[in-house]
């Protein structure tokens, strides 16, 4: 793609002269916290930096709280949520000292706090959250909301014009206003939460009072501070604590409300919007997964652009550079937010800059990396990209090695791509053996529905990446020890992958049974009545996928759940995608048999079942592959196993394991 101008055309917000249209959205740092004090950690700051090194004209902060009295967000003493706080000072001005020498303007991102929304350790520990009215708490429905008195909303607004102060102290650009997702501000504007009879409730204008507010308090502490409101265009809820997968049903706002919502805040005085859609009744839209089409929100933000003449910054899925690019050029928006995208690549802007866009590497929407890790308390990274949020722990991949090694990969899946692709950008010598005639591993497979197109793209990626580096390819060749032996390496690493499990049923061996696998790259051999054995991510994607193509799809799991082992957010689509394609869902079921024509079942309740079908879709889990490795384990001295052939997981997994052994052979 060649490069146009408008993504790096120059622009303002306010006062502020912004370099090009590409800012980081804000994403979530409280994983980079220190919880004791609610200050940002070193660690926080050199996040930031990578990302304004990578060419970003624009970067908006994770969100902090401007206040802990009137709404505390703690948990047994810990903060829940980043403070905005003196006692960060010193790390707010490395961070924007840093962006500023990138050329970089940086807003700081300010909530009044999460409200119904309080996370769920914060209300377990005792502490009664918070909202507009005395609304059920998202978490926790038999807990109401403590609808706040109207002084303290006016002791709240208060507390932003001191942050104010202390943001052009710490040398920020801007301030955004949180007021997106069914957080405290948003419920404070939006009808479904507010029931107030006082000046913050009643009609939209009435219930903007409170943004509108905090905007006069900000100015009047810091007039030439740019101000921009983040909101959600279209809440997508069809009831509560359920999205509204089509968007035919709405609760909360709708895009006729939100256009008169922006006309009333740019008439209020702020100096940008920044839109998006969803909230956690609808999380997977605030939150998109794969099963959301690249650019999904344009056309609702734009209708909002006509409205304003202030600039508007655009979310969810635009990280596909052409797709970016079509939004500015048809005037959907004026500036591109990009989240996930910049941590799976943030040297995204450059490489479009240059031309370059078969280097972007793709975000794969997974959110392994950067929702699921840190809900488990590790640091925030991403599934593609090891290195996002260690930046010092990534720097033995940038330093020259003392010996350059021969270090043989086997296995051509996503482990074997990434440590391939790590020690050979480190100048190490790198043969690869990959017994198909192709690299991908299970990536080939999976990447054929078009929800998993990010997926096809990642390969597509890691493939160039390889070529460009020159490894040495082995397709078709199957390692064996005696070859490893002849091959005098320094290093082995094995990544031989897994294999489908195949239970043990009798019949099971029967010509109608396949892999998920097997119809994906053969779907001819799908009849039209299937039975799906195994309701795990790769069952349920595959009668997803069945499903969408006409097929009757039955899928019957063992346990009393399906897709437990999926990232919250992406689970919550699947299950309503399944449930709207009218894959019937049979839990609690164990299949005993397989015939000609039926399957044979018993369930919890009910006993014997019988299924009558065509084809029998095999997806009772994975093996690992690791008899090779365990042949060699006592004639090589340094001989690594990773991803899969150790224990099937997930990509992150398989990836992460890849870069470390791969970056640090020296």
């Amino acid at each position: 793609m060649q490069r146009t101008n408008k993504l790096f055309e120059p622009i303002s917000i306010g006062n502020a002269w912004i370099k090009n249209r590409v800012a980081l959205a804000p994403i979530n740092n409280s994983h980079q916290m220190d919880p004791t004090f609610g200050t940002i950690t070193q660690r926080c700051v050199d996040y930031y930096v990578e990302i304004a090194k990578g060419g970003v004209g624009h970067i908006i902060t994770g969100v902090f709280k401007v206040e802990n009295e009137i709404e505390k967000c703690m948990a047994n003493g810990l903060f829940v949520w980043p403070m905005l706080t003196e006692k960060s000072l010193p790390e707010y001005h490395e961070l924007t000292d840093y962006a500023h020498a990138y050329g970089v303007k940086v807003f700081i991102q300010l909530s009044a706090g999460p409200g119904r929304v309080t996370p769920p350790q914060v209300i377990n520990s005792g502490i009664t959250p918070v909202s507009a009215s005395a609304n059920q708490a998202h978490f926790a429905p038999d807990v109401t909301c403590r609808a706040l008195a109207t002084e303290e909303v006016a002791q709240i607004v208060e507390a932003f014009g001191r942050a104010a102060e202390l943001v052009v102290k710490a040398g920020f650009d801007g301030i955004e206003v949180h007021g997106h997702e069914g957080y405290l501000i948003d419920q404070f504007a939006t009808s479904l939460w507010n029931s107030r009879t006082d000046k913050y409730g009643g009609d939209l204008r009435g219930r903007l009072t409170f943004p509108i507010e905090i905007l006069n308090a900000v100015k009047e502490k810091a007039a030439d501070l740019p101000v921009t409101y983040r909101y959600g265009v279209k809440h997508f809820i069809a009831e509560p604590w359920r999205a509204s997968l089509h968007g035919d049903k709405e609760l909360g706002r709708d895009l006729p409300e939100s256009i008169e919502m922006a006309k009333l805040l740019e008439e209020a005085g702020y100096d940008g919007l920044s839109l998006d859609t969803g909230c956690y009744d609808s999380i997977y839209y605030a939150h998109p997964p794969n099963y959301l089409s690249h650019g999904f929100t344009a056309d609702l933000v734009k209708e909002v652009k006509k409205a304003v003449s202030i600039p508007i910054l655009a979310a969810s899925r635009l990280g596909m550079p052409e797709v970016a690019e079509e939004v500015l050029n048809q005037e959907k928006a004026d500036i591109i937010l990009l989240g996930r995208d910049l941590l799976a690549d943030p040297e995204w802007p450059k490489k479009v800059f240059e031309g370059r866009t078969e280097d972007v590497r793709p975000c794969i929407a997974c959110h392994d990396g950067c929702l699921h890790r840190p809900s488990l308390g590790a640091h925030m990274s991403c599934s593609v990209n090891p290195a996002c949020g260690r930046a010092n722990a990534a720097a033995p991949a940038l330093t020259f090695i003392s010996k350059r090694k021969k270090v043989v990969v086997v296995g051509g899946g996503v482990a074997g791509m990434e440590a391939a692709r790590m020690a050979r950008s480190r100048g190490h010598e790198v043969p690869l053996y990959e017994k198909a005639g192709d690299l991908g591993g299970h990536l080939i497979a999976i990447s054929v529905p078009d929800f998993n197109v990010d997926i096809k793209r990642l390969l597509d990626w890691y493939k160039g990446q390889l070529d460009k580096l020159r490894i040495e390819m082995k397709l078709g060749s199957s390692a064996t020890p005696e070859l490893l032996r002849e091959e005098e390496a320094d290093v082995v690493i094995i990544a031989t992958g897994s294999t489908y499990l195949v239970p043990e049923i009798p019949g099971i061996s029967q010509a109608t049974a396949h892999t998920c696998s097997d119809l994906y790259l053969d779907p001819g051999k799908a009849g039209k009545n299937i039975v799906v054995i195994g309701g795990g991510n790769s069952g349920c994607q595959n009668a997803l996928w069945l499903a969408q193509q006409g097929k009757e799809v039955t899928l019957i799991e063992q346990a009393s759940d399906i897709a437990t082992d999926t990232v919250g957010i992406n689970r919550s689509m699947l299950l309503d995608m399944l449930a709207d394609s009218k894959v019937e869902i049979v839990a609690n079921t164990k299949v005993q048999e397989l015939r000609d024509g039926d399957i044979i079942a018993v369930d919890s309740t009910s006993g014997i079942r019988d299924f009558v079908c065509d084809t029998v879709v095999l997806a009772a889990g994975m093996q690992a592959d690791n008899a090779l490795y365990r042949s060699l384990t006592q004639d090589l001295s340094d001989l690594h196993l990773i991803g899969d052939g150790k224990e099937p997981r997930v990509i992150h997994d398989a990836i992460l394991e890849g870069y470390i052994v791969g970056q640090t052979i020296s």
